[in-house]
């Protein structure tokens, strides 16, 4: 690819991001992995044996608005532009919970990784992108937190992932140009998160992530998807 898009992946450092990440080197993207622990970062870049031309790797806390600071400077440093940003990193499945008992202390962190921390980075980005006419922008959610359907439990986790998709319909309505925010559920994927009886392999689960990370122009903007189908919210 001879003008390859740049591509942010938060989270990547195992699971689906780092799918993701590779997924999208295979596609000739310049990918730039993330994650909070940098050893983890470094060592899950060292992992992906193809395409290691097109990989990078930049310590991040989507949480911190100082970490979120440095890596969008870094990235106009060396590419002077984002194209694609994939809000992957989340927290905290918390089947334990119920919200007639949850220890919210514990739901206030995971709103602020699975929702501000992709309120933040789309903050930082999105203008760049409308500054370059050009943007692809995933909020990877999840089934947990459509409304149509939902009972209890999980509450931290499906309210956030709620929320994520009502900044993903707000910010799609603000966007301007080619600029395509969408709002993805990999489904039940064998990952860390979703345990060794899911049904889904983290290939799978990609898969959906990479089609709204690669969108044509005209493509679909403000909605929720499993696998390139609209899934009700």
């Amino acid at each position: 690819m001879s003008n390859p898009k740049i591509a942010l992946i938060t989270g990547a450092n195992r699971g689906i991001g780092l799918e993701v990440a590779r997924q999208l080197a295979a596609l000739g993207h310049q990918v730039i992995l993330s994650s909070r622990d940098e050893e983890k970062g470094r060592a899950a870049l060292a992992s992906i044996q193809q395409n290691q031309d097109l990989l990078s790797y930049h310590q991040l806390d989507v949480t911190d608005a100082e970490s979120v600071e440095r890596i969008k400077n870094w990235i106009l440093n060396q590419y002077g532009r984002l194209d694609i940003l994939v809000n992957n990193a989340g927290v905290n499945y918390d089947t334990w919970h119920q919200a007639l008992n949850a220890n919210l202390v514990e739901c206030h962190e995971t709103i602020e990784a699975n929702l501000f921390g992709p309120w933040n980075m789309c903050q930082a980005f999105l203008p760049i992108m409308q500054s370059n006419g050009f943007g692809r922008v995933v909020n990877v959610s999840s089934g947990a937190g459509a409304l149509t359907g939902m009972g209890g439990g999980t509450p931290a986790y499906s309210i956030s992932k709620a929320a994520l998709n009502v900044l993903t319909i707000k910010l799609a309505a603000e966007v301007r140009g080619d600029i395509l925010i969408n709002a993805v559920c990999p489904g039940w994927v064998r990952t860390d998160m979703g345990g060794s009886a899911a049904t889904r392999s983290v290939a799978e689960g990609a898969s959906g992530i990479i089609w709204a990370a690669t969108l044509n122009a005209g493509g679909p903007n403000g909605g929720f998807f499993r696998d390139g189908r609209r899934i009700d919210w």
